[in-house]
């Protein structure tokens, strides 16, 4: 192959790598390949002093699907480099920042006359994809502004490696399973749904003012500024070139140090001087002065690999390479994820080899060559939580291997209802996340909710283990013996009856309390009568009771908790008895709507979703509004007060006290 054609090959193969990594599927290579091959091409396309029309030394960005629009300022990218020298001599003798260089997804926020009017994706950083619709999914800005001119802000969105792991750890088909962070906001601002967007919990982070109509010179000014408007913003710290290299090393040792939660993949430098920086030229698509991108150079380490262990999440039982510790990056390594079947066949990997492995972005153990291999890697023919047989899947649309339990009833498939089990509105566990959770059903530790009370009697075990010790075993023991006096509302909550929430939970212990709770369900005695129960819910309490493995767990579970005496209440008691409130837009003195709920019902009266001829009073501070339930309320003649006026005419002592206060 010559070097024109290997220069083809590499445009080709880093095109499709890259429409992978910004649309949010699954991931080709890591970005420690796509480096190298990118320092490859931009090595060929000097020597041969040519640029082929699509290479991605040109472009920006992708975007895949929804309605195009073109940028007010061009959102060009920065030029990176992977020397502090290069750094040092760009800032010159010009007052700089340093702040991370976050690894999510740009957007580009407009607003005008103080309300949000558009969010747009950085595209191909000409032309963008709208994305306003998830206004209100998105996290980490204000909807509106006391600015009342002219404001475009840009910014990254990213997801935590927190949430990352909680959102793919339940995630059941591997198809839909995402590579990291990055990947995931990619795929998540490409969804159509809020609601399933604001779940995914993506955090907008403010990195630039693009335009104000207000006169601030300082790049620090204005990043200030944009945090008293309500925006989150990337952190930052001012410097010089003198002060360059401590600073780098500083910040690159918190990354190296394993704490940052906020996914980054190096940092960035750029101009105090706003007019300074936009006095540069642009070259291809990046704006000289606009600021300069430092990326580390990854480290790499040989090691010999001792086993490979698989644990099942969800679904799917996934490889772990476990191998002879090395240092990397200021840490000690010895595990490293392999993903699935088809990654092992990738690398090559044997039962004996050595492996090459690299931190990515400095936090993620990652295997990325594998040497000297001789044998062949054992497949387990049985899931190592429950034991049943396992069972190769292909998928049909990437031809990706897995590994799945075949067993429907495998505790760790039902990972999401020890999830809710422990959770703050369930038996409130604190320390007890799914990645937690899924290792020790691996172990062999948790098959039912009762276990988790259990869990002392194997500390011994648990405090040997990579991530824990005894003050982790010391405080999970607290949190559980807490967690074992529990309301009736959470517990039967936490039962994970389909289609019994809080809510419901709430109107059965208020009309009958649990023990009535509990004969009704031993006598198949339904609960329809209840108010807001009715014959759905109650056939499917009676439905989830006659399941004898959850009569059973439900036993168990009985013996290692106590349920709080709480006595059924008179519908008739309270100061909202009997009324019927619809609460809609921002409180203020609540800490929000689900209280303002808590505190209607706890008084006696019922909290609905939407106006109707049933409605007491619409509770809305904006009370001249010309909202939808503002209209609806007038055309029924429903009063509309202000959360003030609900507070006088149905506000406890208590609550009158705090408000006046």
């Amino acid at each position: 192959m010559d070097k024109k054609e290997r220069m083809e090959t590499l445009v080709k193969t880093l095109n499709q790598a890259s429409d992978a990594y910004y649309n949010g599927r699954d991931e080709i290579m890591s970005n420690y390949e796509w480096d190298a091959m990118f320092d490859e091409l931009l090595a060929l396309e000097k020597e041969l002093g040519t640029v082929l029309s699509d290479s991605p030394t040109q472009k920006t960005g992708f975007d895949s699907s929804g309605e195009k629009e073109a940028h007010e300022f061009p959102a060009l990218s920065l030029a990176k480099t992977k020397k502090l020298e290069d750094l040092q001599n760009w800032a010159g003798d010009y007052p700089i920042w340093l702040s991370w260089k976050l690894d999510g997804l740009t957007l580009v926020l407009t607003y005008d006359n103080g309300k949000l009017t558009k969010i747009l994706t950085r595209g191909n950083g000409t032309v963008g994809t709208n994305i306003t619709f998830l206004k209100d999914a998105i996290e980490g800005f204000p909807k509106e502004i006391s600015e009342q001119g002219h404001l475009v802000v840009r910014g990254e969105a990213a997801i935590s490696y927190t949430d990352f792991a909680l959102i793919n750890d339940t995630i059941e088909d591997e198809d839909e399973k995402y590579a990291n962070p990055r990947n995931l906001a990619a795929g998540t601002l490409n969804l159509d749904d809020p609601k399933e967007v604001r779940e995914r919990r993506v955090h907008f982070y403010a990195f630039t003012l693009v335009y104000t109509d207000r006169e601030l010179r300082s790049w620090g000014e204005r990043m200030q500024y944009l945090e008293t408007l309500g925006f989150s913003v990337v952190e930052r710290e001012k410097g010089s070139r003198d002060t360059l290299p401590q600073m780098v090393e500083k910040w690159t040792k918190r990354v190296e140090s394993g704490r940052m939660d906020i996914p980054v993949d190096g940092l960035v430098i750029c101009y105090d001087d706003t007019e300074y920086a936009a006095s540069g030229s642009v070259t291809g698509h990046h704006a000289t002065r606009a600021g300069y991108a430092f990326k580390w150079k990854d480290t790499s380490a040989f090691t010999k690999l001792r086993n490979i262990e698989w644990s099942c999440a969800v679904s799917t039982i996934s490889p772990v390479a476990v191998f002879e510790p090395v240092q990397l990056e200021g840490t000690t390594v010895s595990r490293a994820s392999l993903c699935n079947l088809s990654e092992i066949e990738r690398l090559g990997l044997g039962e004996t080899c050595t492996l090459e492995i690299i931190k990515a972005n400095k936090i993620i153990p990652k295997c990325i060559s594998v040497s000297d291999a001789h044998g062949t890697v054992r497949i387990p023919e049985e899931c190592p939580v429950c034991h049943a047989k396992t069972q190769i899947h292909i998928s049909k649309a990437s031809g990706t291997k897995t590994l799945h339990c075949t067993n429907p009833d495998c505790t760790a498939k039902h990972v999401k209802k020890f999830t809710r089990f422990v959770s703050k509105s369930g038996m409130d566990i604190d320390g007890l996340s799914i990645q937690t959770m899924l290792k020790f059903m691996n172990e062999g530790y948790i098959h039912e909710f009762a276990d988790l009370f259990r869990l002392p009697e194997h500390f011994d075990s648990i405090s040997r283990m990579e991530g824990f010790g005894e003050k982790s075993c010391e405080n999970m023991a607290k949190a559980i013996e807490k967690s074992r006096n529990v309301h009736p509302v959470r517990f039967i909550y936490a039962l994970c009856i389909p289609m019994i929430g809080t809510d419901a939970g709430k109107k059965i212990v208020r009309s009958i309390g649990f023990d009535a709770f509990m004969e009704r369900m031993k006598n198949a005695q339904g609960l329809e009568d209840i108010d807001g129960i009715g014959e759905e819910k109650s056939g499917s309490i009676l439905r989830w009771y006659q399941n004898p493995a959850n009569q059973a767990e439900l036993e168990h579970l009985l013996k290692e908790v106590r349920i709080e005496p709480v006595a059924p209440e008179e519908a008739s008691q309270g100061r909202c008895a009997g009324i019927t409130f619809v609460i809609t837009g921002e409180v203020h003195h609540y800490k929000n709507r689900e209280e303002f709920k808590n505190y209607v019902e706890s008084e006696g009266g019922k909290v609905a979703g939407s106006v109707s001829k049933k409605t007491g009073y619409l509770v809305n501070n904006d009370t001249e509004s010309a909202s939808s339930k503002n209209r609806k309320a007038k055309e029924l003649g429903i009063p509309i007060i202000s959360e003030d006026r609900f507070l006088e005419l149905f506000g406890s002592r208590k609550e009158e006290k705090q408000h006046a206060d």
